[in-house]
């Protein structure tokens, strides 16, 4: 899970969202809640129409609560049962899933197959081997190539973890799972959820500018959501969300580290070990918050060359692809949706679109 280090930038994108909010003005006819909260080393806003303000608070409360439950059952380097999973698939012994934990491996499998294994969970020496899974991962170094020629030959992947039932077993020792790619969605998800069976049908939970919103706002209008550009200078534009979608990012200033005048951020590529080249940052656009994490992470190691075919792959309807030349990649119906700030000095290089 990402650590305080990520907290800078999640905190601007937080404030821009409340600017834009706060821009239309309010309804006295609606009750809103706003509280916020750490989880996964993230701050995470909530926001509540339409009920009156116990209510809200006793919901809040459940939530949070869940969600620090999450984070012990998914971090992969804590104690906690994501822990005892990955040294049981190490021995290659066959023993019983955690409730907790099934679910996520699961849809880890089915998004990995059908990302072509750019999204892939399973490479958490990787993440473990360039020190991202620490809460600062400042001050660090690259690895030394031999140690990531080793781990690649190794070929770690979700189809060396064998499901049957309530039970699993590892094929391959050097498979670590890692959450980090898309627990966070996956939380978001069962919180709106579990916020949908409290009878609540306006909301937005918010990790640092990845989110889900449900309903409308408390002006009756659709939520409005800020998109932050890679570069930290500002935003790209924005979007209105309404009825039932999930926003996610993923880019390269989320967390890196300087060395020897060269930048490593935490985004790895798979086939190389090393960190994705060709994309600053993707953002896309889904029904719900677990494809669209995992999505995120995989169109941007996909590059400009290889999203479209890739997001057609995992059922993503709307992608914005922010290259590391500064070219704006989109498929149209994304760019129908998206505002832009500053549309006259971006060169927009539309793909065909996605069906």
């Amino acid at each position: 899970m990402n650590g305080p280090a990520v907290c800078t930038r999640r905190v601007m994108i937080t404030l821009l969202l409340g600017l834009l909010t706060l821009a239309a003005g309010c309804s006295p006819n609606q009750a809103r809640y706003d509280t916020r909260f750490l989880a996964f080393g993230t701050l995470m806003d909530l926001t509540i129409v339409g009920i009156p303000p116990d209510r809200a608070e006793q919901a809040a409360q459940a939530i949070e609560a869940d969600f620090l439950q999450m984070h012990k059952s998914w971090h992969a380097w804590d104690p906690g049962p994501l822990g005892r999973v990955n040294r049981m698939l190490e021995s290659g012994e066959r023993f019983s899933a955690p409730p907790s934990i099934l679910p996520l491996l699961r849809l880890g499998k089915a998004l990995s197959i059908q990302s072509e294994g750019l999204f892939n969970p399973a490479i958490g020496r990787l993440i473990d081997t360039w020190g991202f899974h620490r809460n600062d991962p400042g001050g660090g170094r690259p690895p030394p190539p031999e140690t990531i020629d080793r781990l690649l030959k190794q070929h770690p992947s979700m189809l060396d973890i064998e499901i049957d039932g309530l039970s699993l077993q590892g094929t391959n020792p050097a498979v670590k799972l890692d959450f980090g790619a898309f627990g966070k969605g996956y939380g978001i998800d069962l919180a709106v959820e579990h916020l949908k069976k409290m009878g609540i049908e306006n909301t937005i939970v918010n990790a640092g500018g990845d989110l889900r919103a449900i309903g409308l706002r408390e002006t009756g209008e659709p939520w409005k959501i800020a998109i932050r550009h890679p570069d930290g200078n500002g935003i790209v534009g924005s979007l209105e969300i309404s009825g039932d979608e999930s926003v996610f990012t993923s880019g390269n200033y989320e967390r890196n580290f300087t060395w020897e005048g060269r930048r490593y951020h935490h985004i790895i590529d798979p086939r190389t070990g090393y960190p994705s080249v060709g994309s600053a940052s993707v953002t896309v656009i889904h029904n719900d918050s677990t494809t669209a994490d995992a999505a995120a992470t995989a169109l941007f190691v996909a590059g400009p060359r290889e999203w479209h075919r890739i997001a057609g792959k995992m059922g993503i309807r709307y992608v914005l692809l922010i290259a590391e030349n500064g070219d704006f990649h989109m498929n149209p119906a994304m760019q129908s949706r998206l505002k832009l700030a500053d549309a006259t000095s971006q060169k927009i290089i539309l793909s065909q679109p996605l069906e």
